[in-house]
């Protein structure tokens, strides 16, 4: 008990608000059931051809990006708590028709829908959570939510494959449950946490980093580039990672024939082994450094891990690549958010956390058809040193954009 005390000491001190959100965090994630599952549901259950199947998901992509941009709009302007409940009711609510089988194909509105109220509650979230930290305490904090997502997660993949095999309805009906749950745990005990226009007007001239902005959206942005810059670096790192589902199964069945996709659900058991018993030692050890180094670092760890995966077929080889680029992931996302939150003004959180996840995420979305075509010309094993050197420029990058703030804000 006294070992478990330790591992959670670094978590004390914070809101109550913030424990309230790690809880409906955990419940929120564990009833993420429906879109892990959603290939397998529309090709097998609704007969889509894998062409249509992709279609559709690019194209709920295609809507929770302006939803995210009018979510964090509507965020600054009317309040956090306020979206979040009234987004998250009417999301869960367009899940519950999909448990019926008679709906057919027109799931595909419903789904739409849901993914529509999501993407306008995600930045009111984000910036919730810049509201209830301090630039001291937003690593843990940050920190305990990437944890409970995990904790969640973890057990509602089991419960999901369990449903989907056996009550396909209450895949759409479980995860409608959850989000009521969840944001009934927020709107009954967690405050409104918008600043207020006292708040914002005292921050002008302070010179902090999120020092409140009088412009519009663009001319904030412009007054951050450094923080531009920053979140197209982590972009490169997202198109980095997004291949550990991509082509890293395939070179799993390259390798080791017939076991290789037993090897692969191996990998990702010990990512998400790894994510949930290594987040907080690794964020205690990290939390006095600057963020940007910190992700400086983690970028490292990506390049060490994904760049020689493909050096030969060795189980050993891959479970130790796995581990580093594992690591890389953890500190990644226990300092990246926390340096984006310190340097977003006060008055633009929510439309920064809508606008900036939406730049960044551009390596993610484009790096399965860059890196497919590149495959098929050269072959998959070519592919990890190529990725090993971006995620190594990007980091290196990163690292020197670190500098170059410390030297001006020596000025």
């Amino acid at each position: 008990m006294n070992a478990l005390k330790r591992y959670f000491d670094v978590y004390r001190g914070l809101s109550q608000s913030l424990y309230i959100l790690f809880f409906a965090t955990i419940i929120n994630s564990m009833g993420m059931f429906v879109f892990p599952f959603l290939t397998l549901y529309l090709t097998g259950r609704l007969a889509m051809t894998q062409e249509k199947a992709g279609f559709f998901i690019m194209m709920l992509n295609l809507v929770y990006g302006p939803a995210s941009l009018v979510g964090g709009k509507l965020a600054d302007s009317f309040g956090r708590k306020r979206l979040m409940v009234f987004a998250q009711v009417l999301s869960g609510l367009c899940y519950i028709p999909c448990g019926f089988p008679s709906v057919g194909s027109n799931i595909r509105w419903f789904l739409l829908a849901s993914v529509f109220f999501d993407g306008l509650t995600d930045p009111a979230r984000s910036a919730m959570m810049t509201d209830l930290t301090s630039p001291e305490n937003r690593r843990p904090a940050f920190s305990l939510i990437y944890l409970g997502h995990n904790l969640g997660f973890a057990v509602g993949m089991l419960l999901a494959g369990f449903l989907f095999e056996n009550y396909t309805s209450w895949l759409f009906w479980g995860n409608a449950i959850a989000i009521f749950v969840a944001i009934t745990l927020v709107g009954l005990k967690v405050t409104e946490t918008k600043p207020t226009r006292g708040q914002i007007e005292k921050s002008f001239g302070t010179g902090r980093q999120d020092e409140a902005h009088r412009g519009n959206i663009i001319q904030a942005l412009l007054s951050r580039p450094n923080l531009i810059i920053f979140t197209m670096l982590t972009g490169l790192y997202g198109f980095v990672y997004a291949q550990h589902r991509f082509i890293l199964p395939l070179q799993t069945k390259e390798f080791f024939g017939a076991s290789g996709s037993v090897i692969y659900g191996t990998l990702m058991t010990l990512n998400a082994a790894m994510v949930i018993v290594l987040s907080t030692p690794i964020m205690t050890i990290t939390q006095h450094w600057k963020p940007i180094n910190a992700v400086a670092l983690s970028g490292l760890l990506y390049a060490l891990g994904f760049g020689f995966i493909g050096l030969r077929p060795s189980i050993m080889l891959i479970y130790i690549t796995t581990a580093i680029w594992t690591l890389g992931e953890i500190v990644l996302a226990t300092n990246e958010g926390t340096y984006v939150a310190n340097s977003t003004p006060i008055s633009h959180r929510a439309r920064f956390q809508a606008f900036l996840p939406l730049l960044g995420g551009i390596g993610l979305t484009i790096s399965p058809p860059i890196v497919g075509s590149f495959t098929d010309h050269f072959g998959l094993k070519m592919a990890w040193p190529l990725l090993g050197a971006i995620a190594a420029v990007a980091s290196l990058s990163i690292y020197y954009l670190g500098v170059m703030e410390e030297k001006a804000n020596k000025k």
